[in-house]
């Protein structure tokens, strides 16, 4: 595991719900906040997204639901996943990945994706949403990069939760830059919360 994973899973539940991204919130810094920051997908109630009125979970796949190496989802990932679906709510992967990545991950057959998704474009998104008939509103984004997934979803206004990577080998130019930069937006997220969550 990379210094930047551990540092990032030693801060779970950085941002909850009530202090990420507000209504309002403008510049850089808006587009990189999250609105949720948790541990791990597992981390994520099915029935809260259900009470805040989605329908829907964007979710990324290497470093999110299963470790860039592996092939296999995690029992408990494939239960949340499960469990998202017992619930009414769509899901769909959207990556950066090709086809054969995506179908090689076992249990994962049955669910739609968007691959070579080139994240944080607006268009793998929206793609995604007219798959599953869904609006921006009823839909969140889940990842572990605030560079794709995150400012992705903020710039159409969707919930998004940022993820700690899962332990495993990151792509070259994942470690070498998203992850330095993230390290940038995590410390002035701690510093808006001892701040009391103000800009």
């Amino acid at each position: 595991m990379t210094n930047d994973q551990r540092k990032r899973e030693s801060s779970p539940g950085l941002v909850p719900p009530s202090l990420g991204l507000q209504p309002g919130s403008s510049g850089l810094w808006g587009l990189l906040f999250p609105k949720m920051y948790v541990p791990s997908v597992v981390h994520i109630d099915p029935d809260e997204l259900r009470a805040m009125g989605i329908r829907c979970v964007l979710f990324d796949l290497d470093n999110t639901v299963v470790p860039r190496d592996k092939i296999d989802l995690q029992p408990e990932v494939a239960g949340w996943i499960r469990s998202l679906r017992e619930k009414g709510i769509k899901a769909c992967v959207v990556s950066n990945n090709g086809p054969d990545r995506i179908r090689r991950i076992s249990g994962m057959e049955d669910i739609p994706s968007v691959c070579r998704a080139v994240k944080p474009l607006k268009n793998p998104f929206r793609k995604a949403m007219r798959m599953l008939g869904v609006a921006p509103e009823e839909t969140a984004v889940v990842g572990d990069q605030i560079f794709t997934d995150i400012l992705g979803g903020n710039r159409l206004g969707l919930y998004t939760i940022l993820v700690s990577p899962m332990p495993g080998k990151e792509y070259w130019a994942t470690e070498l830059i998203n992850r330095r930069l993230e390290r940038l937006v995590l410390k002035r997220m701690k510093g808006k919360l001892n701040r009391g969550g103000q800009p």
